[in-house]
C-alpha cells in the first residue's frame, strides 16, 4: 500500500525540470507511504514513489527495475497494492517459465508475470492494486487497476504528456507543468449531488480523470492512453434444486471465504480487523484470528442511542476471542476534523460514516500497520435491504404501464415526508430508472432548487446505461447488484476504505473483494440471496459455525452518524457558516441551500443528508477551488515501527 505518480513525457519536456515537479508533487501524498520515498528517471518517463512497508521490507523498494536474464533491467515498476496469490504465481513463473527473481515481494511478480504473460498476467492476480511498467524496449507503458475498484488511480493528459497518481491532489500540483486548467466540472457536480460521490471515470476537475475499476492501458510517450476492460463481473446464478445442493453452496462459501482471509493475512508487519456489530467484519476477524490469536480489533460510535455498535462489537470480540479497542467521536470533533478529511479526499464524497471511519483508522494505526475490512459482502451476497425492493414492488408489475403512470402522478401530488409516497412513485416506474446505485440523495426536482444551472440532459442513466444494458434478462437483484458495483462500491464505499485509512498511513485488505470469492457469489440463486426474512440468506448459511449467534441475523449499521440530530442542534450553526462563507454562488443558490437547513431545523423535513452533501462540496471548493480553506496537514509519525 502505497502512493505512486509517473509521467509520461510528451514529445518535448526539460526532464530535470519535469523530475522536480514529479518530486514536489509526490509530497502531498506522502501520508500513503511514509516509510520511503524516491524518484527514478528515463529519457520519456518519470516515476515517484512514497513507500509503506507491508512485504520484503529490506528489499522490494520501489521504483522496482526487474528484467529476464536475458533482458537485463528491462522494466521498472510502480505498484500500490497487495497481490495475495504472489508466493502461487511466483513458483508457478520459476518452475514453467525459468523466471529469475532478487527479493521475495510481490512487486516482481507482477513484472514477471507481465513478460511471460503479456497484458493477460493482470487476470491472474489476486489482490488490490493500481500498478505503472514502464518498458525500456518497447517504450510503453503497461497498466492497470484492481477489478474491484480497491485502489485509486487518476490521470491526466496534456501536451507535455500524461501522468497517473494515486492521489488528484498530485496532479493538480503537475497541472501547470502537463499545461492544464484546474476548472471545475459541473456535470460531475450535478452527479455528485445526485449519488453523493463523483462516478467513475469522472472527478470534479474536468482536466482530470481515474482509471476505471476493471480496467488496464497502455500509454507510449506523446500520445494518449489506451484503455480496455479486463474484468466484465457477471452474475449467473443457477437454481438450487434441493438441501444437499444448498448445504454444498454454503460449504464452499465458507471454504473460499476461509482461504481468502488466509491470502490476506500475508504479511511482514501486525495485521488487526476493523469490527462492527455486523456479520460482515465479525465473520473476516474471526476467521483472521484462525491465523492470530492475538489479533486486535478497533470498532468506533458515538455517544447518542442509537448511533453506536459499540456494545455489540465489544460481545461479539469477546465471543471470537480477540483484543479489542473502542474509539468513541464528539460532534465537535467531527466539525473540527472535516476540512482536513476533505482534503484527504480529493473529491467530495457525501457519506457521513467516513468521518468515524478516519478517527478508527487513527486510533489503529496507534497498533498495527494492516487492518482487515468487511467492505464488499453485501454487493457480493445481496445485502442491502433494498435488494428486497423488486419483493415489495412485484405487485406493480401486473400492473399495466398506463395505470402505473398514473400511480405516478398522483405520488407527485402528495407531500413531501408522507409515509407510502416514494413506495408509490418508486413503484409505477421501470427498475433501470429508478434504481441508480445504493445511495440516492437529490431528485432531479430538488435539484433545480439548489443548482444555479441545472443540465436537464443530464442524469444517473449516464452512469447506469451500460451495467442494465450488459445485465439485460437477469433478475433484477442481480442487475441491482451489478450496478452497486460499477457505482456505490467503487464510487462511495472503495473510496472512503482508501482515502480514510491512507490518511492515517494504514493499509486496508478486503478479503470479501476477491477474484476467487467473487466466482463463487455471482453463482448464487436469487432466493439463495433475499427472502421475506431476511438478506446475504447464502452467507450467513456459510458463516453460521463462524461468527457468533447474536450476530448472525442482526441488522446491519456500520458506522451510522447522528447528523440528523446534530445539525439541528450543536451542527446549525457551524453549518450556517460554511454556507455563509463559501463563494460557490456561481453553482449554488446559496438562500435555497439556508432554507433547506432551516426546514431541517425546524423539524419540518430531513434534510440531513442532501446539506451533508452541499456542506462536503463547499468546503471541497474552499480547498481546491477558492484556496480559502488551508487544513493543516499533519506530517506522518509513528513512534512505534510495525
Amino acid at each position: 500500500m502505497c502512493g505512486l505518480l509517473g509521467l509520461i513525457c510528451g514529445t518535448t519536456h526539460d526532464t530535470q525540470q519535469a523530475r522536480s515537479a514529479v518530486a514536489a508533487a509526490l509530497h502531498c501524498q506522502r501520508h500513503r507511504g511514509p516509510d520511503e520515498s524516491d524518484t527514478w528517471v528515463d529519457d520519456e518517463v518519470i516515476y515517484g514513489f512514497n513507500r509503506l512497508s507491508i512485504i520484503d521490507i529490506e528489499h522490494s523498494h520501489q521504483p522496482l527495475t526487474w528484467g529476464p536474464p536475458e533482458a537485463g533491467q528491462r522494466y521498472t515498476l510502480l505498484f500500490n497494492g497487495e497481490i495475495y496469490n504472489y508466493l502461487e504465481l511466483r513458483e508457478e513463473l520459476i518452475t514453467q517459465h525459468g523466471a529469475v527473481f532478487h527479493t521475495s515481494g510481490d512487486g516482481e511478480v507482477i513484472i514477471a508475470a507481465y513478460h511471460y504473460l503479456g497484458p493477460a498476467a493482470v487476470g491472474r492476480l489476486r489482490g488490490m492494486f493500481a500498478f505503472l511498467i514502464w518498458d525500456a524496449e518497447r517504450r510503453v507503458v503497461f497498466g492497470a487497476r484492481d477489478p474491484f475498484g480497491i485502489k485509486p488511480l487518476f490521470y491526466a493528459t496534456g501536451p507535455a504528456g500524461t501522468a497517473f497518481s494515486s492521489e488528484k491532489k498530485s496532479l493538480l500540483e503537475l497541472t501547470g507543468t502537463l499545461g492544464l486548467a484546474g476548472e471545475l466540472d459541473r456535470t460531475a457536480l450535478q452527479h455528485y449531488l445526485t449519488l453523493q460521490y463523483v462516478p467513475e471515470p469522472e472527478s470534479l476537475h474536468g482536466a482530470i480523470r481515474r482509471v476505471e475499476s476493471g480496467c488496464s492501458f497502455t500509454v507510449s510517450p506523446g500520445e494518449s492512453p489506451v484503455f480496455e476492460r479486463y474484468f466484465a463481473p457477471e452474475f449467473t446464478a443457477r437454481k438450487v434444486t434441493g438441501h444437499a445442493e444448498a448445504s454444498e453452496l454454503h460449504e464452499r462459501i465458507a471454504s473460499v471465504l476461509r482461504d481468502s482471509v488466509a491470502k490476506h493475512m500475508r504479511a511482514d508487519v501486525t495485521v488487526g480487523a476493523f469490527l462492527s456489530g455486523g456479520i460482515d467484519s465479525t465473520a473476516i476477524a474471526a476467521l483472521a484470528r484462525e491465523h492470530n490469536p492475538d489479533l486486535v480489533t478497533f470498532t468506533t460510535g458515538f455517544e447518542r442511542e442509537g448511533y453506536s455498535e459499540v456494545d455489540v462489537a465489544a460481545e461479539s470480540a469477546e465471543a471470537i476471542g480477540v483484543k479489542h479497542v473502542v474509539r468513541t467521536v464528539s460532534a465537535q470533533e467531527m466539525m473540527d476534523v472535516l476540512p482536513l478529511i476533505v482534503w484527504y479526499l480529493d473529491d467530495p464524497v457525501a457519506d457521513p460514516a467516513l468521518v468515524p471511519l478516519w478517527f478508527i483508522a487513527r486510533e489503529a494505526r496507534k497498533h498495527v500497520k494492516v487492518v482487515l475490512s468487511g467492505e464488499g459482502a453485501d454487493e457480493l451476497f445481496g445485502g442491502y435491504t433494498i435488494y428486497r425492493e423488486p419483493l415489495s414492488l412485484a405487485p406493480f408489475e401486473k400492473v399495466p404501464g398506463r395505470v402505473r403512470k398514473l400511480l405516478g402522478a398522483v405520488s407527485a401530488r402528495i407531500p413531501e415526508g408522507t409515509r407510502g409516497k416514494d413506495l408509490l412513485r418508486r413503484g409505477s416506474i421501470p427498475l433501470e430508472e429508478r434504481y441508480y446505485g445504493n445511495a440516492r440523495l437529490f431528485r432531479d426536482d430538488q435539484l433545480r432548487r439548489v443548482l444555479r444551472t441545472f443540465d436537464e440532459g443530464v442524469g444517473h442513466q449516464d452512469v447506469t446505461a451500460e451495467p442494465y444494458r450488459i445485465s439485460a434478462g437477469w433478475d433484477p437483484v442481480a442487475r441491482m447488484q451489478h450496478v452497486d458495483l460499477f457505482t456505490w462500491l467503487r464510487g462511495d464505499i472503495l473510496v472512503k476504505a482508501d482515502k480514510m485509512t491512507m490518511a492515517n498511513s494504514l493499509e486496508l485488505r478486503v478479503p470479501f473483494l476477491d477474484s476467487a470469492v467473487f466466482n463463487v457469489a455471482s453463482g448464487i440463486p436469487l432466493d439463495e440471496k433475499i427472502t421475506k426474512a431476511t438478506t446475504k440468506h447464502a452467507l450467513r448459511r456459510a458463516l453460521a459455525m463462524i461468527v457468533p449467534e447474536h450476530v448472525l441475523n442482526r441488522r446491519k449499521l456500520g458506522f451510522p452518524v447522528p447528523i440528523r440530530y446534530w445539525l439541528r442542534t450543536e451542527m446549525y450553526e457551524w453549518a450556517r457558516a460554511i454556507i455563509d462563507d463559501s463563494a460557490t454562488d456561481d453553482v449554488l443558490d446559496k438562500q435555497a441551500v439556508r432554507r433547506l437547513l432551516d426546514e431541517h431545523k425546524d423539524g419540518i423535513v430531513d434534510h440531513s443528508r442532501r446539506i451533508w452533501a452541499l456542506l462536503v462540496f463547499m468546503i471541497w471548493h474552499g480547498i481546491f477551488i477558492e484556496g480559502r480553506i488551508r487544513p493543516t496537514v499533519p506530517e506522518p509519525h509513528y513512534p512505534v515501527k510495525l
